[in-house]
């Protein structure tokens, strides 16, 4: 009974998906002469519109000394222009009724409003004129950096689980530049001059090296003529050279081990595996997401089911991998483990739990939640009109295409129970594997750990 109702919800969410898969068809895109891709969703469910601006630049693109370059280059975006005095562009956002944001990853550095489709010429126009007129100078960049600097103390030193997440790329990367936090390393940050965001931004800044999406109650060849007369007058120039950054390959588990005050131990272990890099191609990594929804999926997942509830190993236990980026990929199991247990004694019963799924594979019934699972998300993001310009944003950073989307989409639902157990079998390796363990210190009872802020410039 369970199956079939699993696979008639699939079913039924496939269809649904593939109703909407004409969406990705409806998209529309222009070049412009200075390089600048435009790209626009049309959807009329509301009349409001997302615009974001997209920056292949990331912390991925720095160099040792000016780790955090990317993101303090974000906060100074807001600090104004020659035709915009610092703050006021939030300010007319607001004004307009509209939200905006700033985010800075390792691949990408984006900006985006959500506005009343009247305001969305207003965003066009203030967008452009910081790509081109950012002023960046000593008092602001003085000032930001303090900020910067205590966003790191606490998202980062005051967090123990962030501070073993951000040894353990140090560890498993020896040569990318993904073993660099995005924040940056505070020694970095601390000897950050206005200089270097400067250059940052003039390095990279470029409508050769960004695109544009925008996705709402708009016709799109209106959208082509604003962004002519915005964003058309900027000028290319050349962009900095891109070596080929590979990872030479592991040659066997590495191990670490970060000592901060702390209630409870922790467990992070990083296995690398593939990305996405030609969505009709590649099967892996379809599979691999896949595998992560049976191990993670929900409560009745393997590992939630096993170690959680069935032996008491552990009081939370999470998985993850991200199937885009522009550099290697890595698949995570984290956990907790319960009073009295050790980390050692949770990491055997993840490992035992890999070995059962590579030995058993997975059934059918595993397959059939996982997938309806995954279509679901698909379908729901497509829902949210910022979560579509998202999306086209991320698969365009991560050197595909939105036209790759609905082939995902496809992909995910090919993929075999026999897929699924022979990624694990090839990627959950000893070889593949970096392991974190966080060894609680006391807490100093006199200061209150802080949560991390919310996201955002």
């Amino acid at each position: 009974m369970k199956n079939r109702m699993f696979r008639c919800m699939f079913s039924l969410l496939a269809a649904v998906a593939a109703s909407s898969a004409g969406a990705q068809t409806g998209v529309q895109e222009r070049t412009l002469a200075n390089g600048l891709r435009v790209i626009v969703k049309e959807d009329h469910r509301a009349p409001t519109a997302v615009h974001m601006v997209w920056y292949r630049a990331g912390s991925m693109d720095e160099v040792s000394g000016i780790s955090g370059v990317a993101h303090v280059l974000e906060h100074m975006m807001f600090k104004g222009t020659r035709n915009v005095k610092s703050g006021e562009f939030s300010r007319r956002i607001a004004a307009a009724g509209g939200r905006e944001n700033a985010f800075t990853n390792r691949d990408y550095t984006a900006y985006f409003q959500q506005v009343p489709k009247a305001a969305l010429p207003l965003m066009l126009r203030l967008e452009a004129d910081r790509m081109s007129n950012l002023l960046v100078t000593k008092p602001e960049f003085s000032q930001e950096i303090k900020v910067v600097m205590e966003e790191r103390r606490l998202r980062t030193d005051d967090q123990p689980r962030a501070l073993v997440a951000e040894a353990l790329n140090a560890e498993a990367y020896v040569a990318h530049p993904y073993r660099r936090p995005v924040i940056g390393w505070m020694n970095d940050l601390a000897n950050m001059s206005y200089v270097d965001a400067r250059n940052w931004y003039v390095r990279w800044y470029l409508p050769n090296n960004a695109f544009v999406v925008v996705v709402g109650d708009v016709k799109a060849d209106e959208v082509f003529a604003l962004a002519q007369k915005y964003y058309g007058a900027i000028k290319a120039r050349p962009l900095p050279e891109r070596k080929p950054q590979l990872e030479p390959e592991q040659r066997g588990v590495r191990r670490l081990v970060v000592k901060a005050p702390a209630e409870l131990p922790y467990l992070l272990m990083g296995w690398k595996c593939p990305v996405l890099r030609d969505a009709d191609k590649d099967w892996q990594p379809y599979a691999l997401e896949v595998l992560t929804g049976v191990l993670d999926g929900n409560e009745s997942a393997r590992l939630n089911q096993s170690l959680v509830r069935d032996h008491r190993l552990a009081s939370e236990v999470g998985a993850g991998y991200d199937t885009t980026a522009r550099g290697p990929g890595m698949c995570f199991i984290e956990g907790t483990p319960s009073q009295g247990r050790s980390t050692a004694e949770l990491e055997a019963g993840l490992r035992a739990e890999l070995a059962r799924l590579v030995r058993d594979g997975v059934s059918e019934d595993e397959l059939a939640r996982v997938k309806a699972q995954l279509v679901a998300t698909q379908v729901f993001k497509r829902d949210s009109i910022f979560g579509q310009a998202m999306e086209i944003g991320q698969f365009e950073s991560a050197g595909l295409s939105y036209r790759d989307i609905d082939r995902v989409l496809d992909g995910l639902k090919a993929v075999s129970a026999e897929q699924v157990r022979a990624v694990a079998k090839q990627y959950f390796v000893d070889d593949q594997l970096s392991v974190g363990v966080l060894e609680p210190q006391p807490l100093d009872p006199a200061r209150a750990r802080p949560a991390p802020p919310a996201m955002g410039h």
